[in-house]
This record gives structure tokens, C-alpha cells and sequence, in this order.
């Protein structure tokens, strides 16, 4: 029999939001207003050499992310998704019998990162739906190496504020990683809420995580980065798989950045809809959080396997975790209001 690591028989494999052609997409938390306009224009008239092997170093994008987020080159590390990103960070800081700390439930690709880094996972329960960071710090031993803070929070749709934020890296060893898991940043939209990409820079413990698949709309090319101490990002970069971030990719993440007026128009979009669903949810009875992303948390508890089925077989398709809640996407309006039909149906035969 082919020998196998043990440590990753038992581990339930990431699961993807599902795909249902024809129905409304509110699982994937994707951008649903489509390419940037300058994005599309490049993929039009693209003409690179795609039978060659694209910039290993994305010298060009490494370059525009530096200046986006006014630090030198060598503070910032690129991958293919910020999927990847987190793994290579895992692969720089993480050894056998080390441990790594987040919240739980919090990004499904925590744990099997983790595991697959060779690392042990611990998961600290969440408070009132919210990353509980005194608990985290308290998790921390001299075995961690590590922490994941997602803020905002998937699937939750929390975040934690910039003075809890500040209060928790000072309370966490120097020698252990903070990574701000900053994926739906652009969606906050409420003042108060830590950047950690400003408060958090000079921390040579720090690296903060981002990516375009959200905001930005390149979920289906897989861009993310991380911005960190050059000591950090060196060996981050050492992690990466040779060649994972395309060329289109890269000249595709360079365009976007060019649209920051655009892509900030429809993230407003974006948020003016998820008050209006949330506030409807509310007026119909759901504990929903206060978003701080594109999409909401309904804490449905058992309830929320048979509440997805309900959604999907009217052709909305939303993503069920287990005995916890749903997470729904913020869609098009048409797309929220079949959702909201659906909801009120729900309740009207439950």
C-alpha cells in the first residue's frame, strides 16, 4: 500500500461554493457586475506571447501593488489567489508540532492550508458571530506560529475594529505571524474599521493579506498578495510554485488597479444592496450581523441545510455550513429580491 501523510486522511477537502447552471449565484461571493471595463479591454486585444512562461517575479504587478499601497517592492509577495498567498505563508513560518490559530468558523481554507502545511490548527469559537481576538491571544503558546484574523470575517460578515485590532498585536509575541486576512476590505464601508495595511505596517510580525477575486472581479484568474517586513515576504515568495500567477492574470490585476473610481462605484452598489437585504431580513425576523463584506450571515443553526435546499430548488443557489447558518451573497437587485421571495416563502411553510 502507498504510504500516505496521516495527518491528512481525516481532513474533509475545501469545498466550493456550487454552480448551478441558470440559477441566481449568491454562494461564491463574487463580484456580480463583471470585468472592470479596462479589464475587458485588455483581455479583447491581449497579445502576449501565452506559449511562453509568464514573468515568475510579475515584476510589473509586484510594482503597481507597491505603489497602490505606497511601500517598496520587496515588501510584497503575489500568488495565484490569495488561497495560495495564505499557503506560502503557512510553507515560510510553519514547521511539524507548530501550531496555527484563527477563529473558527472562519475561512474554510484555514484548516486545510494548515494541514497541509504540516502545521496543527486550532480554532477558537467565535463571540456573538465575531472573531473573539482576547480568546485568540489567550490561544497563543510557545508552539504557535501563526494567526489568521479574517476582517472582515467569512462567513460571518464581522470585523473587529482598529483599537481591538491594535490591542490584539500588542498582546501577541513577536516572534509569532499576524496575518489580517483583509479579503473584502473594500466592502466595509463604516468608519472605525482597522487597515491594517496603514496601523499595522511598521509591525515586523504583520503581513496583511489581499486579493482581486472580490472587488476587483477576477475571481476566475486568481490574483492575491500580501504585504509584510522584507524578512517575512522573502521567504513568502521562496514558498510560491514556480509560475502559478499567469500572464494574463498579472496584466489583467495591473488593470484593475487603474480602475479604483469604477471598481469603488459598484462596491457602493454593492453595499447600498446589502443594507436593503439586511434590513428586509431583519424586518422578517433573521439575527442577521452587521455586514462588513458583500455578502450576510443568517444564523439559522440546524436549520440552514434545509433553508439552502429551499433557495436552490427555487433557483438560487446560497452556501449552507452544517448546523450553523447560510452565508448569501449580495447579488444583482433582481437577484436579492428572488432571494427575499424565497425567505419569505420559507417562512410562511416553516
Amino acid at each position: 500500500m502507498v504510504a500516505l501523510r496521516s495527518a491528512l486522511a481525516g481532513l474533509p477537502p475545501y469545498v466550493p461554493a456550487e454552480q448551478v447552471l441558470g440559477a441566481a449565484p449568491l454562494a461564491g461571493n463574487e463580484n456580480p457586475y463583471g470585468l472592470l471595463p479596462a479589464v475587458a479591454a485588455l483581455l479583447r486585444t491581449q497579445r502576449a506571447d501565452l506559449s511562453r512562461y509568464p514573468d515568475m517575479a510579475a515584476t510589473r504587478l509586484v510594482a503597481a501593488i507597491a505603489a497602490h499601497h505606497g511601500v517598496d517592492t520587496d515588501r510584497v509577495a503575489v500568488g495565484a489567489g490569495l488561497s495560495e498567498v495564505c499557503g506560502q505563508l503557512l510553507h515560510a513560518v510553519v514547521e511539524p508540532g507548530t501550531e496555527v490559530v484563527f477563529g473558527w468558523r472562519s475561512f474554510e481554507a484555514y484548516p486545510v492550508l494548515t494541514a497541509v502545511a504540516g502545521g496543527s490548527a486550532v480554532r477558537v469559537p467565535l463571540r456573538d458571530d465575531a472573531l473573539d481576538l482576547d480568546a485568540m491571544a489567550a490561544a497563543v503558546t510557545d508552539r504557535t506560529r501563526l494567526i489568521f484574523v479574517c476582517n472582515p470575517n467569512n462567513p460571518t460578515a464581522t470585523a473587529v475594529t482598529e483599537e481591538e485590532l491594535l490591542r490584539f498585536a500588542a498582546a501577541v509575541p513577536e516572534h509569532v505571524v499576524i496575518a489580517v486576512d483583509e479579503a473584502y476590505r473594500e466592502y466595509l464601508g463604516h468608519e472605525g474599521v482597522a487597515d491594517a495595511t496603514v496601523v499595522l505596517r511598521d509591525r515586523p510580525n504583520v503581513v496583511t493579506l489581499r486579493t482581486f477575486s472580490k472587488a476587483y472581479a477576477l475571481a476566475g484568474l486568481r490574483v492575491g498578495y500580501c504585504l509584510g517586513a522584507r524578512e517575512v515576504i522573502a521567504q513568502v515568495r521562496k514558498a510560491q510554485v514556480p509560475f502559478s500567477l499567469g500572464t494574463l492574470a498579472q496584466e489583467a490585476a495591473i488593470a484593475a488597479l487603474g480602475e479604483t473610481g469604477e471598481m469603488a462605484r459598484r462596491v457602493r452598489l454593492t453595499i447600498a444592496e446589502r443594507e436593503r437585504v439586511a434590513a428586509r431580513l431583519r424586518t422578517l425576523g433573521f439575527a442577521v450581523p452587521r455586514s462588513r463584506a458583500n455578502f450576510l450571515w443568517l444564523p439559522l443553526g440546524g436549520a440552514g441545510a434545509a433553508f439552502a435546499r429551499h433557495c436552490l430548488a427555487g433557483a438560487v443557489v446560497t452556501r449552507a455550513f452544517p448546523d450553523e447558518g447560510v452565508r448569501v451573497t449580495i447579488g444583482l437587485p433582481e437577484q436579492n429580491d428572488a432571494f427575499l421571495r424565497l425567505t419569505e416563502k420559507w417562512l410562511v411553510n416553516s
